[in-house]
């Protein structure tokens, strides 16, 4: 592997056939049922007003929802009776229904497939670690980034989620896991979807899990990872939030040249703007960023390229940012693959000796369709009977 910058770097063509386009506004599609997840607490008195009930049977609901992970209004026993199902209808209407779990790690790992109200399919994944238990979660059917390695992007952008459909997997998750006795501590926007393409729907199921019952779960901020590939407008909003999440940069290239074919929306904002973005949310939040770097061969894991990511890091200040480069989970047929061990741990040694905090991201699920968007690709792929 040469040291050298090639002077016009470029990455393989992700296939013969066409590729996705780039799509920033989400299709206009039918909106799933109003929750009671999609609701501010300010919102709820005018809900229970449309209902014809009093403000603080729907909090009731709230309680049993956000408070105590129950779904099914037989069980609210402090409602009247002759509300349950009324207010079960109209505030916690079913949202996800699972198609597929899929596990590995003995267990650790699950990943589960959701179907909508539309059909549309979702992937949320689950992992128990000592101590804490990370949930990875999605905020679009499909994605409209179109980056070529990614098996969610080839598949485009169907639909934005609403707010309850994103804190639902989060709920679901603590339902799988109440038996255990263990709850999501970490909630990471990094499964299908570009979460601040769906700004308002990601804000808002954020705050409904920061939120304390019986607002919302009660999570710490801090806990929150939303992932982005560089909308910057939605960065600088995000910084303005009054939320403590930690937000999560997939760069993938340090030059423009590289990340314009890897990122395409590259093309709208290059590599200065997006890092400018993420140390202005860092000079705003003091939450340190993390730049998620999936490594290719022979693509982006040139030594050289390392090199410029810690010329670039470090142009911008110390301490505000934290490297996760990421073993590419290559797709079924794809030409994209993960880098040889040996350069991986090159590049890795070259951040750290630059004084870049540098961890390689923990990968699950290797064996369960782990790349994002693959269960959902299988799935829809199957013929129904």
């Amino acid at each position: 592997m040469s040291d050298a910058a090639p002077t016009a770097p470029a990455a393989p063509a992700a296939s013969a056939g066409a590729r996705p386009a780039l799509t920033l506004a989400a299709p206009r599609r039918a909106k799933p049922p109003r929750h009671l997840a999609d609701l501010a607490p300010a919102e709820r008195a005018a809900a229970a007003a449309e209902l014809g009930v009093p403000a603080f049977r729907v909090k009731q609901v709230a309680q049993h929802y956000f408070g105590r992970g129950e779904v099914d209004p037989a069980g609210m026993t402090d409602l009247p009776a002759g509300l349950r199902d009324q207010l079960g209808s109209a505030l916690l209407p079913p949202l996800l229904t699972q198609t597929r779990a899929l596990e590995a790690d003995d267990g650790d790992t699950v990943k589960t497939l959701w179907k909508l109200f539309d059909g549309a399919r979702i992937e949320s994944v689950l992992m128990r670690y000592p101590g804490r238990v990370t949930l990875c979660v999605s905020s679009q059917a499909g994605c409209g980034m179109a980056c070529p390695f990614c098996a969610t992007g080839q598949g485009g952008l169907q639909r934005n989620l609403s707010a309850a459909e994103v804190v639902e997997q989060v709920h679901a998750a603590n339902r799988r896991l109440a038996p255990t006795g263990e709850r999501v501590h970490n909630v990471v926007f990094m499964g299908m979807g570009e979460a601040l393409a769906n700004y308002k729907a990601c804000v808002g199921a954020v705050r409904r899990m920061v939120d304390p019952a019986p607002d919302g779960l009660g999570m710490s901020a801090r806990g929150i990872t939303v992932s982005t590939v560089g909308l910057v407008p939605a960065v600088d909003r995000l910084a303005g939030e009054g939320l403590a999440v930690t937000l999560a940069l997939s760069l993938h290239a340090p030059d423009d040249v590289l990340r314009n074919e890897l990122v395409p929306l590259n093309s709208r904002f290059d590599v200065a703007a997006v890092l400018d973005s993420a140390k202005r949310y860092f000079d705003a939040t003091g939450r340190r960023v993390s730049i998620e770097y999936a490594l290719i061969r022979d693509v982006n894991d040139h030594a050289w390229r390392a090199d410029l990511l810690a010329e670039q890091l470090l142009a911008r200040g110390s301490g505000w940012v934290h490297v996760n480069p990421i073993p590419l989970n290559p797709t079924p047929g794809s030409r994209w693959t993960a880098s040889d061990p040996r350069v991986e741990a090159e590049f890795v040694r070259r951040l750290r000796d630059a004084g870049i905090p540098t961890t390689v991201r923990d990968t699950r699920g290797r064996d369960i369709d782990g790349a994002c968007g693959q269960l959902a690709a299988s799935d829809i792929a199957q013929p129904t009977g």
